[in-house]
């Protein structure tokens, strides 16, 4: 492989791996915080004894995060220099506002909070884990402001062959990030509940710190439900928003390589030969591809055909197909994963209400086998963000072969290629280990009074 294929799937895979910890990180520190501040005001141990047990989560989660976001920042130096040297007076802004102001706010409380149990009053240990909650939004907010400039940029002038931003403002006025930012939120908030629900399922089939997880559990129900339901919600009105600025990307999600018909079918499942450029087969509902598109039931969609010719016209002569098998299935394990999701908490929200969840162990197992969808759901999301733009790294301006570092070997970009997998297989194990050790010392190990009542402001007292 050369070194621009190589190049792609080294980011491809770092890009995966530490998008496997944000959505953990951002939605267990805002599920933390809500913890904490229910102890406060409703002054139920059991409150602070779930901050503490799933704080120690989020600062696993947290500190794997920051160690594979550095390697991935690595690699605009390393591998794709031309990009960083077309776009970097612009991607740089909002990095550096994420790095000296959000990441800089969310690693100082982050600190206060951990070594300042017993030390603070509750309301400033509180407003501590609200900050780190604030600061890990707001880094997750800078990132994709810069990620959307790729997607639809503007307030740029070229000057010298490169992007110069003229206007600041535009980076977070751009209405691209307003979808993609709420839609990766509540999918963090998806996350967190997935892995709260499901460890705690699994702590119930053991019976182990029943009242504990059981309160656990019906806690990641709301975040579940909840963070499902809107995250389905700002993801079609993300979907609608391709129609007018990433065409392509919306036809490629559904193998419209022809114009369809008025009004549209949306193919459930399909036959697709890339080769050939056509839809062999499918299984359709009629008039509902008009509705996703447009919310009425009329109206036609281009092709890909149809796209790729005004693009020509528009860029030049090239091959502006994305990889369509993967965004047409990667849009249907997204939306179907996401819904299995919601479905799976309003159950868990019946049984828990009817007192037979329990009892419910088909349910406890699935919850548990669960934690693992989001991650998959996650994944497949940013496949359909980056891939669908192809063959764009700034989308109408700057192409993924022109961003590549010219004097780059192959064999140095396999090098670190395999060093970086190696690092990431180490850091996996080391992750998944510590959690699990977490999760089988349970919430109360180490302390004196095993029914929760110790308090770590001052009221109570710790043996260890």
């Amino acid at each position: 492989m050369d070194v621009l294929m190589l190049a792609r799937i080294q980011f491809a895979l770092t890009t995966v791996f530490h998008f496997f910890f944000v959505p953990v990180s951002v939605g267990l520190v805002f599920a933390v915080a809500v913890m904490q501040t229910l102890y406060v005001v409703k002054k139920q141990d059991v409150y602070k004894d779930m901050a503490r047990f799933w704080g120690k989560i989020f600062l696993l989660s947290f500190a794997v995060g920051v160690v594979t976001g550095i390697i991935q920042e690595f690699q605009f130096g390393m591998n794709w220099s031309e990009y960083s040297r077309f776009v970097g007076d612009i991607f740089g802004a909002p990095l550096a506002v994420e790095a000296l102001l959000a990441f800089f706010l969310e690693s100082t409380f982050i600190g206060l909070w951990m070594f300042g149990w017993g030390k603070f009053s509750k309301g400033v240990h509180l407003a501590c884990i609200w900050l780190v909650a604030v600061g890990s939004t707001l880094s997750a907010f800078w990132i994709l402001a810069a990620n959307s400039f790729m997607q639809q940029p503007g307030g740029y002038v070229i000057e010298n062959g490169r992007a110069i931003l003229n206007n600041f403002a535009y980076l977070f006025t751009n209405s691209h990030v307003w979808l993609q930012f709420p839609h990766m939120w509540f999918g963090a908030l998806l996350t967190a509940g997935c892995l709260i629900g499901g460890l705690s399922a699994l702590k119930l089939l053991r019976h182990k710190d029943t009242a504990f997880f059981k309160k656990s559990f019906n806690f990641s129900l709301a975040l579940v439900i909840v963070g499902g339901i809107l995250v389905s919600g700002f993801g079609h009105a993300q979907t609608q928003y391709l129609v007018s600025t990433q065409p392509m990307k919306f036809s490629a999600m559904e193998a419209l390589y022809e114009d369809s018909d008025d009004p549209a079918s949306l193919a459930l499942v399909a036959g697709i030969n890339e080769a050939n450029q056509e839809r062999t087969w499918d299984l359709s509902i009629p008039s509902l591809l008009s509705i996703l598109a447009f919310n009425k039931a009329s109206g036609s969609v281009d092709g890909m055909h149809t796209i790729e010719q005004q693009f020509i016209g528009q860029y030049g002569p090239g091959d502006y197909i994305p990889p369509v098998i993967t965004l047409f299935w990667s849009f249907r394990i997204m939306t179907a994963g996401g819904a299995f999701l919601v479905l799976l908490g309003l159950i868990g929200l019946l049984l828990s209400k009817l007192k037979k969840l329990e009892k419910s162990k088909w349910y406890l197992y699935v919850s548990g086998l669960a934690i693992a969808f989001p991650f998959l759901l996650n994944t497949v999301g940013w496949l359909i963000t980056e891939l669908g733009r192809y063959p764009w790294t700034v989308y109408g301006l700057f192409t993924i072969e022109q961003s590549v570092s010219p004097n780059v070997s192959p064999g140095w970009v396999l090098f670190s290629l395999i060093a970086y997998v190696t690092i990431f297989a180490v850091l996996s194990v080391v992750f998944i280990l510590l959690i699990k050790r977490e999760w089988q010392k349970g919430p109360y190990h180490g302390l004196d009074d095993k029914t929760g009542s110790i308090d770590p402001y001052g009221e109570g007292a710790f043996t260890k």
